[in-house]
């Protein structure tokens, strides 16, 4: 995905849900703070994944019209899902530090990127294989700083297994 098409599907949901502002939490959040140096590996998804916040209650209304397999993927390739709130694990004040996607091509809808250290805390935690790669591409492309993921993920509400199983992750992902 790309910055542009982020920003389409930005003011597209924004439409669907009513909704002026929209979180976007999944990896192509990362469009947000780094729109022109994400490493390629980072950007594969077709989808953004996006939580109405003026009306939570929408986000099923974005993947209906918007969502894989919808007219609007088969016309533009990309598409966007509507998730809630309880989709990703994050860090405290996360909300303080989202990223404000607003231009002409939004036309008047504000997407709110997550920070990309929170957003690679959200994909430790999940762990997946896909979510692994991501990390891992930002690491490489020196996009986040590993003190302050060990510093935020020390404030995470989460066990002390996931907590460990993260930090290793990290470890490996920037070295040591």
């Amino acid at each position: 995905m790309k910055r542009e098409q982020l920003e389409h599907l930005i003011r597209a949901a924004g439409a669907v849900a009513g909704s002026r502002r929209l979180i976007v939490i999944g990896s192509q959040a990362i469009l947000g703070q780094h729109p022109y140096d994400a490493p390629t590996e980072a950007l594969l998804s077709r989808e953004a994944d996006m939580i109405p916040l003026d009306a939570p209650e929408m986000a099923d209304a974005i993947s209906g019209v918007l969502g894989e397999l919808s007219a609007f993927d088969a016309t533009f390739g990309y598409h966007a899902d509507g998730v809630g709130f309880e989709t990703a694990t994050l860090p405290v004040g996360w909300r303080d530090r989202l990223v404000q996607v607003e231009n002409p091509n939004t036309n008047g809808y504000i997407g709110l990127c997550l920070e990309v250290h929170d957003l690679l805390l959200s994909k430790y935690f999940a762990g997946r294989e896909k979510d692994r790669r991501f990390c891992g591409a930002i690491a490489k492309a020196g996009l986040a700083e590993r003190e302050i993921l060990e510093d935020r993920l020390g404030r995470m509400d989460i066990s002390a297994a996931d907590r460990e199983r993260i930090l290793s992750r990290i470890c490996a992902d920037f070295g040591g």
